[in-house]
């Protein structure tokens, strides 16, 4: 039984709450509510017998769409303890697409406030394998039982349920930035290692006080033995965060660790700058979910203290985290070659993974030894091998096999990334593999063609995108200036054209792009807001 419980990553949370009872676990900023890890402890306790009692059985998967929040973080845990698998859908992939993945993934249950039933109500056929029905909120007339209901039914000496490792503790769907959304089921021990990569790695303490400004983050938090202060912000769209309450929240309770997308940090610290405040509790910020300009990470010598790191490690929702680099060694070392077309350097791979650069293909590759490896300084596809790498996407065999490639007892997973491995075994990394753009006369990449414009003063940020068929196709770079007087008349426009393509003239693996457009604000992800839809701005370039 005893080696049966320790998988649980549950286990973490009742570690805490004998370690820690009366420390604060949460506080929710928007309604002031907070837990201590006892308190989280019983309750998710309370919400696991409760979610029993009320019919659900180990093994169902379950629909949480309910914001992020001290209920969210709460009953994911009352799931894991329970043995359920919760269901977690960005609710920024729009109707469409969620609808489409709650079809793909057959879920037994839902957990949901009361505007996602009564969606169900409207749109029934994806929600048609559904039996238990929670409304967290106020329940009108639809079927199923309400939270309170849950906590009512429940006991707080729930024991946790045994956990079978063949069993998902949850299914994650991806972001559905490049290509569609996929549901990444998660097990108990990549959890497990997890947590213990970010305390090694990263030398948490359990007492830190962090600010997740991501919700999987908010569960490591609690994982991890840190008081969690959940912002008041939208979680869906970071990129619009009001910078006034992050840099309060950060200065008012001392946040010493700190996750975000480069979209927020970028309002975070241009507002910081421009109204000279400190950030000066901050010992760490974790910077992630696409590419982080140099640019952002320079500013911050201003803001935080002298020993604050600032990481960007590199990874997705199939593997997490792959490598990391400290914001001193991009400024000091790396930055100036990204700077010249060499990719965006993210650093050395996490301790108990392995990297590997293989020739680009397209198809699938069912063994090892059909991979063609390269060696230092290669540019090709950046594929991985570690044990907290998930395994294969829930009910799409055809992804999976694109995307894993075996090798005797294990696979390597495809990244469906580009980049290279330099001398030193730091990953250089060069864009998605479906978004490179292959000419006549060779293959041009985006993030070192991008670096190249993106150092014009009147350009916010550029992509390359290709039209025309496969292999024949005719780059184009987009920009989305910081200046509108350089595009608000044809004359104007001529010139900046001009002006630009002079600039990527001057090196040679932008001289061979001759064609300029502009976009007024470039569509992008919807988890980070800081990956660019180059498919979405391709659709555009081939009506303009």
């Amino acid at each position: 039984m005893n080696t049966i419980e320790t998988l649980n990553i549950a286990k973490s949370l009742q570690r805490w709450a004998k370690e820690r009872p009366n420390s604060i676990a949460i506080l929710e900023m928007r309604s002031g509510q907070k837990k201590t890890f006892k308190e989280l402890e019983q309750e998710s306790n309370r919400l696991a017998s409760g979610l029993i009692q009320y019919g659900m059985k180990p093994c169902e998967r379950i629909l949480l769409m309910i914001p992020y929040g001290i209920d969210f973080i709460t009953l994911t845990f009352a799931m894991f303890k329970a043995d359920l698998i919760p269901v977690l859908i960005d609710p920024g992939l729009g109707k469409k697409n969620v609808l489409k993945c709650i079809q793909e993934v057959h879920p037994q249950g839902l957990i949901a406030i009361p505007i996602v039933h009564a969606i169900k109500k409207i749109f029934p056929s994806p929600f048609k394998s559904i039996k238990h029905n929670v409304t967290v909120g106020k329940r009108w007339f639809w079927r199923g039982t309400t939270l309170d209901n849950l906590r009512d039914l429940g006991k707080i000496d729930f024991k946790l349920a045994p956990t079978e490792k063949q069993n998902p503790a949850a299914i994650l769907f991806t972001s559905g930035s490049t290509g569609p959304a996929k549901g990444v089921p998660y097990y108990h021990d990549i959890f497990n290692h997890q947590v213990k990569i970010l305390q090694n790695q990263f030398k948490i303490e359990p007492g830190e006080t962090d600010l997740p400004t991501f919700p999987l983050f908010g569960l490591f938090s609690s994982g991890l033995g840190m008081t969690n202060i959940i912002p008041d912000m939208d979680f869906t769209r970071p990129g619009q965060v009001d910078p006034k309450k992050i840099i309060a929240t950060i200065n008012d309770f001392k946040i010493t660790n700190s996750f975000g997308s480069p979209a927020l940090w970028d309002t975070v610290s241009q507002y910081c700058l421009n109204h000279d405040i400190k950030l000066s509790s901050l010992r760490r910020i974790l910077m992630a979910g696409a590419p982080v300009p140099g640019s952002i990470l320079k500013r911050f010598e201003n803001i935080v203290h002298e020993d604050c790191k600032i990481y960007t490690p590199y990874g997705a929702t199939e593997v997490l985290p792959v490598t990391f680099i400290e914001r001193r060694e991009i400024l000091e070392e790396t930055y100036d070659l990204s700077n010249n077309g060499q990719g965006i350097c993210v650093g050395r791979a996490i301790t108990g993974l392995e990297i590997k650069i293989i020739e680009i293909s397209d198809s699938p590759i069912l063994k090892w030894e059909d991979a063609k490896k390269l060696g230092s300084n290669a540019v090709g596809e950046i594929v991985i091998k570690a044990p907290w790498t998930t395994k294969s996407y829930f009910n799409r065999e055809d992804l999976t096999q694109l995307a894993k490639i075996k090798d005797e007892n294990s696979f390597w997973h495809r990244m469906g990334d580009l980049g290279k491995l330099d001398e030193q075994n730091r990953l250089w990394f060069y864009g998605r593999k479906n978004q490179r753009v292959i000419t006549e006369t060779g293959t041009l990449y985006t993030i070192p063609c991008e670096s190249i414009f993106n150092q014009h003063p009147d350009v916010k940020r550029s992509a390359l995108i290709g039209t025309g068929p496969r292999k024949k196709q005719k780059p184009i770079i987009v920009i989305e200036t910081n200046n509108t007087k350089r595009i608000n008349s044809s004359k104007a426009r001529e010139n900046f054209t001009e002006d630009l393509l002079k600039y990527g003239g001057a090196f040679s693996i932008t001289k061979s792009i001759r064609r300029v457009l502009f976009h007024s604000n470039f569509p992008v992800d919807v988890r980070h807001n800081a990956k660019i839809f180059r498919e979405k701005i391709s659709l555009w370039a081939e009506n303009q």
